[in-house]
C-alpha cells in the first residue's frame, strides 16, 4: 500500500519535471533551436499538420533557421503559418525555402527569458508540493483507518518529504543549467 503511494508520488513529480523541461524548449537561449517552430501547424490538404511533417527544418547556424518544404506549393502556406505564429522574426521566402534570421539576443531579452524560466521552475515546484500533499493525505488516511501504525505513517511521511526535497533540488539544478545557457553570449 505504502509502496504504491511512493511510486505514484514519484511518478507524478517526475511528470512535473518533464513538463517543465518541455516548456523550457520554448525559451530561446543564446543560439536558436528548431523547437521555436514546434507549435506551428500548416494547412495541408485541409488538415492542420505540424510544420516538421511537411518540411525539413534546420538550424543552419546560431541565428538562422531554414525551412525547406517537401512540396513547393506549400511554400506560401508555410510562410503564412510562420508569420501568423508571431515568433519574433519575419519569414524570408526565396522561392525554394524560407529562412528565419533571429537577431542576437540583448541582455534585457536574456534577463526576461531567465524570469520566464524561473516562473516555470516555480510552477514545477508547486506541482511537486501538490503531489507531496496528495501522498501525505493518502498516508494519513491509511493511518486514520488503522491500516498502518503511527510509526509507519511517520516514516512514510518522512520518505515523501525526502523525495520532495530531492525533486526540488533537481528542479533547481535544471534551472541553474538552463539559466547559464541563456546568459552565455
Amino acid at each position: 500500500m505504502l509502496n504504491e503511494i511512493y511510486e505514484n508520488c514519484e511518478m507524478d513529480m517526475e511528470h512535473a519535471i518533464e513538463h517543465m523541461q518541455s516548456q523550457f524548449k520554448t525559451i530561446r537561449t543564446g543560439k536558436v533551436t528548431t523547437q521555436v517552430l514546434d507549435g506551428i501547424k500548416v494547412d495541408y490538404y485541409g488538415a492542420p499538420t505540424p510544420l516538421s511533417q511537411v518540411a525539413t527544418v534546420l538550424a543552419t547556424d546560431a541565428t538562422t533557421i531554414t525551412v525547406s518544404p517537401w512540396e513547393k506549393p506549400l511554400l506560401g502556406d508555410i510562410e503564412a503559418a510562420i508569420a501568423k505564429a508571431n515568433i519574433g522574426v519575419n519569414p524570408n521566402n526565396d522561392g525554394e525555402q524560407i529562412k528565419l534570421f533571429f537577431p542576437p539576443m540583448t541582455i534585457e531579452q536574456r534577463q526576461e527569458n531567465v524570469k520566464k524560466l524561473k516562473k516555470m521552475g516555480e510552477d514545477a515546484k508547486i506541482a511537486v508540493r501538490n503531489d507531496r500533499r496528495k501522498a501525505n493525505d493518502a498516508i494519513k488516511k491509511l493511518e486514520k483507518d488503522k491500516e498502518i501504525t503511527e510509526d509507519e505513517a511517520k516514516r512514510a511521511l518522512d520518505n515523501i518529504q525526502k523525495l520532495t526535497d530531492k525533486m526540488v533540488a533537481k528542479i533547481d539544478d535544471i534551472i541553474k543549467q538552463k539559466e547559464q545557457d541563456i546568459m552565455t553570449v
